[in-house]
């Protein structure tokens, strides 16, 4: 079984800059296209960005220019640097991956973290 551990989350000032970890653990073969989610109070969670195995990257708009999201591989680990977070509101974070748990099994299990608080305060 594979759970996915977000932490990093915390208090912010508007315009502050946070970086948020995820780590993959259990039993599985690899986790392909880890990326990040949030989920504002009474909203729709939403995707944020996303880093493919090659390396690749994908931001939602309102973010290109101010988050940078980094994976490594070999780790299992996914990184979000948040940075000039003024028009972000709080929110709660999701890591999310799709999981091939055997070599040769076809498929990817789309697994979600319980998500790290990010809240904004002045």
């Amino acid at each position: 079984q594979v759970q996915l551990v977000e932490s990093g989350g915390g208090t912010v000032q508007p315009g502050g800059s946070l970086r948020l970890s995820c780590v993959a653990s259990g039993t599985f073969f690899r986790i392909y296209n880890m990326g990040w989610y949030r989920q504002a109070p009474g909203k729709s969670r939403e995707w944020v960005a996303r880093v493919h195995s090659d390396g690749s990257t994908n931001y939602e708009d309102s973010v290109k220019g101010r988050f940078t999201i980094s994976g490594d591989n070999a780790k299992n680990t996914m990184q979000l640097q948040m940075n000039n977070r003024n028009p972000d509101g709080t929110a709660v974070y999701y890591c999310n991956g799709g999981v091939v748990e055997q070599e040769g099994v076809p498929g990817q299990i789309s697994t979600w973290g319980r998500g790290t608080q990010v809240t904004v305060s002045s």
